[in-house]
């Protein structure tokens, strides 16, 4: 044990391996449904291998704290500068105020404490859960006309003050949404099975994870027998695939067997009973033509032919803040399905009236000529890749931060934005350049994935080796009380902020509006979430469910801060028709 003990000072990157190995184990551990989380496991395996008194070179923290925040910033680039164009003033004005309420009850709490800025920094870090804050707070710090035991001393205090505060930060948290939330609202429902319906259709699943692919595929080739009397003497393939559309089913003859023979598809080729169709197109278009096409058939060499799905890149401005329905209405279209659409590596529902954005990569599949020329029309065809472009990421990390080191003098006291704050203005800059320029600049989600939660572990590791020599001593000193005002700013900030929400309760207005009969049949043949879905087609506003958050089953939870006037506006007209349009649908039922 001496040996490796002596290996570890040697050689402290290996003491960094260690706690990074340690930390991922213990934060992957459940005590019931709480878990300490992979920052917090880190950081306190890394004060533990402290204890040996091991010392890790300075600048090595703060590269991988670098490589952390350009990633954060690469990754959502293309919408923070969309979102600045479109609604940001309100977001801005809603995000700084989320800011003030969670930076000013740490601060009071610290003045009355008489915390000095490392504890009152750590504080705020953990209280609020925001790791980042160790990072800019050290940096910060180094920055101080003060001499270099007072650096040290305030920032071995900010591990301390973390770790002390993120348990309650992160379970108080848990706890004041489940259980106070609720009532202060009015004892409010609690979190209902929905939550977990609108995780799975929202894309939170299984079959998002690498080597896993949903069983329900969302674009198929499904091959049927003409025998339908609608056939006729002979139908074109123009005229059936119009019929298909007609009758909102947006499918596509990709081939056919007629006499024994597989031909090519002519638009104006005649279809007659007893000939072989071959249909492409979304499953939930293509479920249900055997009644009124023909029996399935299986056929290994009618569907013996290559289709392909290629990710595109939205580059082209004619198509960026256009629906999925104007986009499908392309002549390029025709033949080709959208399969996904990812934005910053989240799925989003393919709706006729989800609005695609420049940077977004939507999946096309379809005959392999239909698509690549599909996708010439629209953007960059982002094939696949290993290989990050270390060229643009060490160029972005450069250039800001030598931006972020510039430096203003008010008073004496020196602002910049640190090198940190550099960084992340670069990876926003450069995410954003990336998705108008998409030949260069390219980072892979497996490799994003490794800068972003390597990079910040990596620096919590660091930290916390190079705070373990005082951690006891400073628990010692303000533990205790430390966890009870940590745990004050947490609920503080929460409360407060719980008050910019308010829930929208529909059966309040069924029942007001049309009695206690259609709240019944309302609650029978519908699911809340088909509400939430038609107004996010309908108002372009994502809404969510108010039974996640502990709200009635019937709600949609809508912001008081971050939305336009007319907004509120339009999310009341929609909830109004949307009632409407099932009350029509219910009296219809009983005549």
């Amino acid at each position: 044990m001496e040996w490796i003990i002596n290996q570890l000072r040697v050689h402290p990157e290996l003491a960094i391996f260690l706690t990074l190995f340690a930390g991922f184990w213990l934060g992957r551990l459940k005590i019931g449904k709480f878990s300490l989380g992979t920052v917090t496991s880190v950081l306190l395996v890394g004060v533990l291998v402290g204890q040996l008194n091991i010392t890790v070179d300075g600048p090595m923290k703060a590269v991988f704290f670098l490589l952390f925040l350009f990633a954060v910033g690469y990754k959502v680039g293309p919408q923070f500068f969309r979102g600045l164009k479109k609604d940001g003033l309100p977001q801005v004005g809603f995000a700084v105020l989320m800011c003030i309420v969670s930076l000013v009850a740490p601060w009071i709490l610290a003045k009355i404490m008489g915390y000095h800025v490392g504890e009152a920094a750590g504080l705020l870090a953990g209280s609020q859960t925001i790791s980042a804050v160790i990072g800019v707070a050290s940096d910060t710090i180094n920055q101080l006309g003060i001499s270099d035991a007072q650096k040290t001393t305030f920032i071995n205090a900010i591990p301390v003050a973390y770790a002390v505060t993120y348990i309650f930060g992160t379970a108080g948290s848990a706890w004041i949404l489940a259980s106070l939330g609720p009532k202060m609202l009015g004892g409010l429902d609690k979190v209902k099975a929905d939550c977990k319906e609108l995780e799975a259709q929202m894309g939170t699943s299984e079959a998002d994870e690498p080597g896993f692919s949903p069983a329900l595929r969302p674009v198929v080739f499904r091959a049927y027998k003409i025998t339908n009397e609608w056939f006729g003497k002979g139908k074109k393939v123009s005229e059936l695939e119009t019929y298909l559309c007609k009758n909102d089913k947006r499918l596509f003859v990709e081939r056919i067997r007629q006499r024994g023979m597989v031909k090519d598809v002519n638009p104006n080729l005649i279809l007659h009973k007893n000939d072989e169709v071959v249909l492409s197109g979304r499953r939930e278009f293509v479920i249900g033509e055997e009644d009124w096409i023909g029996p399935e058939v299986i056929d290994a060499q009618l569907l013996d032919f290559p289709a392909e799905t290629l990710p595109v890149m939205v580059t082209h401005r004619t198509f960026a803040g256009e629906t999925v329905s104007k986009i499908r209405a392309q002549k390029f279209m025709h033949g080709v399905s959208i399969r996904n659409i990812k934005r910053a590596g989240i799925n989003v529902p393919v709706l006729p009236k989800t609005i695609v954005d420049s940077g977004d990569i939507l999946e096309l599949t379809g005959l392999k000529h239909e698509v690549e020329s599909a996708a010439k029309q629209m953007g960059y065809i982002d094939r696949p890749t290993n290989q990050t472009d270390m060229i643009f990421v060490g160029l972005g990390i450069l250039l800001g931060g030598l931006f972020g080191a510039l430096a203003i003098h008010l008073g004496g006291v020196p602002i910049s934005l640190s090198t940190s704050g550099g960084a992340l203005i670069a990876g926003l800059l450069f995410g954003w350049l990336r998705s108008k320029h998409p030949t260069f600049g390219g980072i892979p989600e497996p490799s994003l994935w490794v800068l972003n939660n390597v990079g910040l572990n990596m620096f919590i590791a660091v930290v916390g080796i190079a705070a373990g020599p005082s951690f006891i001593a400073g628990f010692k000193e303000v533990g205790v009380s430390l966890f009870i005002v940590g745990a004050l700013a947490t609920a503080i900030s929460l409360l407060l902020r719980a008050g910019y929400y308010s829930e929208i309760d529909m059966l309040v207005w069924a029942k007001k509006f049309y009695g206690d009969d259609f709240v019944t049949y309302l609650q029978k043949t519908y699911n809340p979430l088909d509400v939430v879905f038609r107004l996010a087609n309908e108002t372009s506003l994502v809404l969510l469910n108010g039974g996640g958050f502990a709200g009635p089953k019937w709600s949609v939870r809508v912001s008081l801060a971050n939305l336009n006037e007319a907004d509120y506006v339009k999310i009341g007209q929609s909830i109004k028709c949307v009632l409407e349009e099932y009350a029509q649908t219910w009296k219809a039922s009983k005549e």
